[in-house]
């Protein structure tokens, strides 16, 4: 018997003890890198919400004006949708307190538009229909940005819930995501254009 191809057990047992420290090393590297990449996305996806959000505010004033030259008796409806929209804009918060003011904004959207609806030549008016498009527009592209930093969150979520990516969470004190959910009633308020009213 050739003494170079004869292997102790003491040397197998010590290769089978690298291949698993050394698989297991793989799939550390491999679970941390899917949280921080997952992370990112999280981050990428928000900074989509945060351009329409920013856009969606700096329409509101244009719409609020357009409808104060028709409707300036409506003071108090105009007020609130400045008043939310000022409080929207402000709050830098984490996605769920900041979907709380984002509803209360649709809301008092709803309520604007619902003061349109008394005035015929105000629905008519080209500069107020260019604006309302382009609020439709944005509220669209912000459900849209909306589903997909939803769809992160809940990706990172379930790899800091599910085992075994959870310990490796707990380990490098990765957190959980806030969906940037908008209550149901407000997400039926984004305008529609109504072409030749």
């Amino acid at each position: 018997m050739d003494p170079s191809t004869d292997m102790s057990p003491a040397f197998i047992a010590l290769i089978a003890v690298g291949v698993v420290a050394l698989l297991a090393l793989i799939w550390l590297i491999a679970t941390f890198n899917r949280l921080v990449s997952t992370r990112q996305h999280m981050r990428e996806s928000w900074a989509d919400i945060d351009v329409e959000l920013k856009r969606r505010y700096d329409l509101i004033p244009n719409l609020v004006a357009a409808v104060k030259g028709y409707a300036a008796h409506e003071s108090s409806v105009l007020e609130q949708v400045v008043r939310l929209r000022n409080t929207a804009a402000a709050n830098h918060g984490a996605a769920a307190e900041q979907a709380v003011d984002e509803t209360a904004l649709a809301i008092g959207l709803k309520q604007l538009f619902a003061v349109v609806e008394n005035y015929p030549q105000l629905k008519a008016d080209t500069q107020f229909l260019a604006l309302q498009q382009e609020l439709a527009i944005t509220e669209d592209r912000l459900a849209a940005a909306r589903r997909f930093f939803n769809a992160n969150v809940r990706e990172m979520n379930q790899l800091c819930d599910t085992f075994p990516s959870n310990v490796i969470a707990n380990m490098f004190h990765v957190e959980r995501g806030s969906y940037f959910e908008v209550a149901s009633d407000a997400e039926r308020t984004a305008p529609r254009v109504a072409v030749g009213a």
